[in-house]
């Protein structure tokens, strides 16, 4: 939080990458750091399966729980060969950062995942791979868990639970008045005008969005979208939609554009950067650009959404899915969303995710 700054303060750009960085990044991970510091799911061994105990110990009790009677579920095939970040560490610029952590992690996941994923083909089960975190997501019955969870490269079989996310009901999201308001009490409260009046009102960041979506066209948010020149939108690198399938949904699915399924993205990405021109000051960093991706279906979340626009973010592309450009990467990522092990969410491929990321912070 910023305290009151004395007459006598001075700021430099990288002191204020580091505030502004620490005041997003304090709502951005207090739901996904209480899942992390959860403790690790018990081992449940199968019963009457014919699985050793051993099989049994890396399948979590999840997919144990849903692959019953017959059952097919989605779980995560996570891989026991990961990917060493740690050099990223020594490394200098987001960009050399970015570069390193993308090309690390992808190369291992295509020299790693080849035999699995033959494996799945040839019995045309669906699957998707992940890189981010060296993990295949499958869809399957029990046997099928317990037939890879037997190979010797597999790490452990964990769940992909669907968890309702509660949000306050946001006010409906509309134009600005037009008598403009003046700064919310809420950035006031943090003291962040008196950053801005220093000159840092959080120019050349990008911050991400991920979310149930975000209205890009509302004029609080429409300039700082990285995709809109003032004349024509580019959602190349600057918006991914990770709702492929499910309950029917207001944006539809893979949506071209952003969207926002229930006004909670585009609220949250308003608090971040909100600002129409005209007084309306909403948000922390007004002089920072946004890009987002969908990762709840109205509110409804899984660790595979959640992990996809991780990945994504690490290394953005264009709407097709096509050509990933690490110096790309947000700066920040806001992440409104929960996933506690008490719904079967694991949270040692959560916190792989979150912290892959997290090492292309300049």
């Amino acid at each position: 939080m910023i305290t009151n700054l004395p007459k006598t303060s001075k700021f430099t750009p990288s002191l204020w990458r580091r505030v502004l960085s620490s005041l997003l990044l304090l709502t951005a991970f207090v739901t996904i750091l209480g899942a992390i510091a959860s403790s690790r799911q018990p081992a449940v061994a199968a019963s009457g399966s014919g699985t050793t105990s051993f099989q049994s110990g890396k399948i979590a009790p999840w997919v144990m729980e849903h692959t019953a009677n017959g059952q097919q579920s989605q779980f995560f095939v996570v891989l026991a060969d990961q990917a060493d970040l740690g050099p990223a560490a020594s490394l200098q610029t987001k960009a050399e950062k970015g570069r390193f952590v993308y090309s690390t992690l992808s190369n291992k996941a295509q020299t790693t995942q080849g035999p699995v994923l033959r494996w799945l083909r040839e019995r045309g089960l669906e699957h998707q791979s992940f890189y981010i975190v060296n993990a295949i997501l499958v869809t399957g019955t029990r046997q099928v868990a317990e037939a890879l969870a037997a190979r010797p490269d597999v790490a452990r079989i964990e769940g992909n639970p669907e968890v309702q996310n509660h949000f306050p009901q946001p006010e409906a999201v509309e134009e600005a008045p037009s008598q403009p308001e003046t700064i919310e009490p809420g950035i006031n409260y943090t003291h962040a005008p008196q950053v801005w009046a220093l000159g840092f009102t959080g120019q050349n960041i990008v911050v991400a969005s991920a979310d149930t979506g975000v209205r890009w066209t509302h004029n609080a948010l429409k300039p700082h979208y990285r995709g809109w020149d003032g004349l024509n939108a580019d959602h190349d690198y600057n918006w991914h939609d990770a709702i492929h399938d499910g309950p029917a949904n207001p944006c539809g699915f893979n949506s071209q554009a952003p969207c926002d399924d229930n006004a909670h993205g585009t609220h949250t990405t308003g608090t971040m950067v909100g600002d129409d021109g005209q007084g309306n000051q909403i948000g922390m960093a007004p002089g920072a650009k946004w890009i987002g991706c969908h990762n709840m279906n109205s509110n409804v979340g899984t660790p595979a959404r959640y992990i996809e626009c991780m990945q994504w973010f690490l290394a953005p592309t264009r709407i097709n899915g096509n050509d990933p450009d690490p110096t790309k990467a947000p700066d920040i990522t806001n992440n409104s969303w929960e996933c506690p092990p008490s719904e079967g969410c694991s949270v040692d491929s959560l916190q792989a995710a979150v912290e892959a990321q997290g090492l292309l912070v300049s």
